[in-house]
């Protein structure tokens, strides 16, 4: 790696204890020597699971803002948002928040609207569908392109990975993207926890973008970018 990034804090914020260790792989191989300050409140996500997909309590919002001042205060160069389902917290809470913030959705989606115009979503949970749909749309009509999404719902395998079952959720979602790549130009992996399944993703038939490689490598961009 070409910089040295001992000195660059970056704030992320949980909306589930999970996530925190699904990062842990991309902190250590692409941003190492970087502070990290977690921010977690697992009643986010039972609270954004309680609602119908699409409804996000706006208390929720809420948290987001105050976690963000929070590390704000500490001096974190950057503030990634690690939830997939309320990502437009990011949005509502930039009026209020000096520090630059980032969706970790965003990144991978960027590249993807890239790669062509038919796009595959890939999800385990519903209440994800209208939050990525909506940013999948936004990152395509920033980059100055129309696209179509096709969104496939995987939720037995976000039940098999509840129930201890990494490998059958792993299994099920390459079935899916095996499914999907005939008919798409690049398919995006909704959550987080599907970061798991890269090792397994060499020789897809279409590029296939997980959230953890794409925002941490972004990330890394960022800071080598500012002193």
């Amino acid at each position: 790696m070409s910089q040295n990034l001992t000195g660059k804090k970056l704030g992320i914020i949980h909306a589930a204890l999970i996530t925190t260790r699904a990062v842990q792989k991309y902190l250590d191989e692409v941003i190492p020597g970087v502070e990290v300050v977690h921010w977690v409140d697992d009643t986010i996500q039972n609270t954004n699971f309680a609602c119908a997909p699409g409804t996000i309590p706006p208390g929720n919002y809420a948290k987001f803002t105050q976690a963000a001042l929070s590390q704000q205060a500490y001096g974190v160069d950057l503030i990634l948002l690690a939830c997939s389902t309320f990502n437009r917290a990011v949005e509502y809470a930039r009026p209020m928040i000096a520090t630059p913030m980032l969706q970790i959705d965003r990144p991978m989606m960027d590249l993807a609207v890239q790669q062509g115009p038919r796009l595959g979503l890939l999800t385990t949970v519903p209440t994800t569908v209208p939050a990525s749909e909506r940013l999948l749309r936004l990152a395509a009509t920033d980059a100055g392109r129309t696209v179509t999404i096709q969104t496939r719902l995987c939720s037995e395998a976000f039940a098999a990975l509840k129930a201890g079952q990494p490998e059958k959720h792993n299994d099920l979602l390459l079935a899916e993207i095996d499914r999907l790549s005939g008919e798409v130009d690049a398919i995006v992996l909704a959550q987080l926890s599907m970061s798991a399944l890269e090792p397994r993703l060499t020789s897809t038939k279409v590029p296939v973008y997980n959230s953890g490689r794409t925002a941490f490598t972004h990330i890394r961009r960022l800071f080598e970018a500012t002193p």
